[in-house]
């Protein structure tokens, strides 16, 4: 599977309830093609410092949510954080490095975007 970069030249002045996930595939980028192209990890690879995370949006989808990550993206670039939007599995996900995960969810979080995060099978009700 690789995924390229898909340009969208959409109007990106509104940013309405965004939510997103962290892909549970790591990343990196495909020889050659930095910036433009990535391939997952192999399980059993060695991830070292090419390695990359891919937050995808659940809402807006569609169309809509191209805008919606290209301002995603900027709100990185703002603090020098390096990203990149790219098409995988049809939909657009926002590629970042492992080491900047923390400061990109934070900065999104800031931005008033929604992180989900998967709950643990085996917790139990505290009540």
């Amino acid at each position: 599977m690789n995924c390229e970069v898909i340009a969208s030249g959409k109007n990106m002045n509104s940013l309405n309830l965004s939510i997103v996930h962290r892909l549970p595939q790591s990343y990196r980028w495909l020889a050659g093609a930095a910036g433009s192209q990535v391939e997952p990890i192999p399980s059993n690879g060695q991830s070292g410092d090419n390695c990359l995370v891919a937050l995808k949006l659940l809402s807006p989808d569609g169309d809509k949510a191209w805008p919606v990550m290209h301002k995603l993206s900027q709100a990185l670039n703002d603090i020098e954080v390096d990203c990149s939007v790219l098409e995988c599995e049809g939909e657009p996900c926002l590629f970042v490095n492992r080491q900047d995960e923390f400061a990109a969810t934070c900065r999104l979080k800031n931005f008033g975007v929604a992180i989900a995060e998967p709950f643990a099978s085996t917790a139990t009700a505290p009540f």
